[in-house]
């Protein structure tokens, strides 16, 4: 039978502030030994108290703002009570009934250009949990605290989403709006943006199911994967006539499938109650505004400025999603002559992108300039050289070099004397002379057979245009 999936995303980010949310404790401790980056109050030593990160309060209100959220009033912090060896204080430290950002949205543009609006629930902050790893056979668990009161926002969307794409496309543009507005790293590769998926299924008409919660989902793929097989197993339970219990899961990767971790807790079972050495803040409008005027601009305003300036929808989507690829291109869009929107992109997803993934370089480590990528999309534009050319200079252009030297240096310059190409054209036609009388017979594709070899005589230096002109004019057409 037929079903309709009601799922909803809680998203964790870790913020990208210097210290951890509550202590002084330098918070970047990727990479380091285990149980390293600690301090007593991040162990939950008796005595120690906590001091809110102001930084980490801005960050939080601009990502709420970036979500169409309302942030002014009052929040608070409260304590969220569980006994587990992650939490050395048997409780976390977070926001309860007055989150930093509450009633926002997000459209989101779907692959076939539709565009859905997800309704954000709340964003709060709090400290996060440290890390637990089970060796394979030991019969031991070992703890990190590392991670351990690191600052770490929480948002929450309403029930919108249907499946799998449109969970995945809100995660690329939260991902977006978090990295643009530089709140967070937003990597799922390094822990610092995680997923969790509540998904029900209903029948058309009939009342929402019992949720199953998928937990830490750290990639886009597996969020889609999870909500793909996790679907496909309530509506297996139901249409055996069976009955979905409110379950916690974890995602088996290797095995692609959810297994069940433990029975969902209640709210009741977290016992909270309002942090008593932390008072309520009151963000204010004047505070509001200076927060405002520190964000930059947001991949939103950006896919319309580039819509704008002319370019295709999907590659205005993949510009404005990307921070690296935003930054350089509008850097080379900014250079004199202005080079043709489209064209730049069109060189700057393609052969640039696929060169650099096959060297597997990125962007931001390439010495490869904005001001030469435009100025090579500038020669192919003025006709000094051609396609074939920039292409065969890429390489160099993506070291650091000018193709506009590279090109004097070389004499690549295209070749436009109708005498030199005229003498290719007739070499290539005495050397097929088959492949004439077709063309004279009415066979017009079959001149494309001679124009390869004049090119190729020309050395790719001819201007196109001209050989076909002077190619068409000898033939007769």
């Amino acid at each position: 039978m037929s079903y309709v999936a009601v799922i909803g995303l809680e998203v964790h980010l870790q913020l990208k502030t210097r210290s951890k949310i509550f202590s002084s404790c330098p918070q970047e401790y990727h990479g380091a030994d285990p149980n390293t980056f600690t301090d007593p109050f991040t162990l939950g030593l008796p005595g120690t108290l906590p001091t809110l990160n102001r930084e980490a309060v801005e960050l939080a209100m601009m990502f709420g703002l970036g979500l169409n959220c309302d942030v002014s009033g009052f929040t608070q912090f409260h304590r969220k009570n569980y006994f587990y060896p992650d939490a050395p204080k048997n409780f976390q430290l977070s926001q309860y009934d007055r989150p930093i950002a509450r009633d926002g949205f997000l459209d989101v543009t779907l692959p076939g250009g539709e565009v859905s609006r997800v309704r954000i629930k709340r964003a709060h902050l709090e400290d996060d949990a440290g890390k637990l790893t089970h060796p394979t056979y030991a019969p031991y668990s070992m703890l990190d605290l590392n991670r351990a009161g690191s600052s770490l926002l929480e948002m929450v969307t309403e029930a919108d989403i249907t499946g799998a794409e449109q969970a995945r496309a809100f995660l690329e543009s939260v991902q977006a709006i978090a990295q643009a507005l530089g709140v967070s790293d937003a990597t799922p590769e390094e822990g610092k943006m995680r997923c969790d998926v509540n998904l029900s299924l209903h029948r058309v008409g009939e009342p929402w199911g019992t949720k199953c919660e998928v937990k830490n989902l750290n990639s886009f793929r597996s969020v889609a994967r999870a909500i793909e097989f996790e679907t496909a197993r309530q509506a297996r339970i139901l249409d055996a006539g069976g009955r979905i219990t409110q379950d916690t899961l974890g995602w088996d990767e290797g095995g692609q499938k959810t297994f069940l971790m433990r029975t969902k807790e209640g709210e009741a079972d977290y016992r909270y109650f309002p942090e008593p050495d932390l008072p309520p803040l009151d963000i204010t409008p004047e505070w509001i505004a200076r927060v405002r005027a520190r964000m930059p601009e947001l991949p939103a305003q950006k896919l319309e400025r580039y819509r704008a300036a002319g370019v295709r929808e999907a590659d205005a989507q993949t510009l404005s999603l990307s921070v690296p690829l935003s930054r350089f291109y509008d850097g080379a869009l900014e250079t004199q002559p202005r080079p043709d929107a489209q064209k730049l992109a069109n060189w700057l997803l393609g052969d640039v992108s696929g060169l650099l993934a096959a060297r597997e370089e990125t962007l931001e480590a390439s010495p490869l300039r904005p001001a030469h990528l435009a100025a090579l999309v500038g020669l192919i534009d003025a006709g000094t050289i051609s396609g074939k050319i920039a292409k065969d200079l890429l390489p160099d252009v993506l070291a650091g070099h000018d193709p506009t030297a590279l090109v004097q240096e070389r004499g690549l310059s295209v070749v436009t004397d109708t005498a030199a190409i005229d003498a290719a054209i007739d070499a290539a036609m005495a050397a097929d002379p088959a492949t004439v009388e077709k063309v004279r017979a009415g066979n017009a594709k079959a001149m494309n057979a001679l124009f390869g070899p004049v090119m190729k005589a020309m050395g790719g230096q001819a201007k196109p245009e001209v050989v076909r002109e002077r190619l068409s004019a000898k033939l007769g057409l």
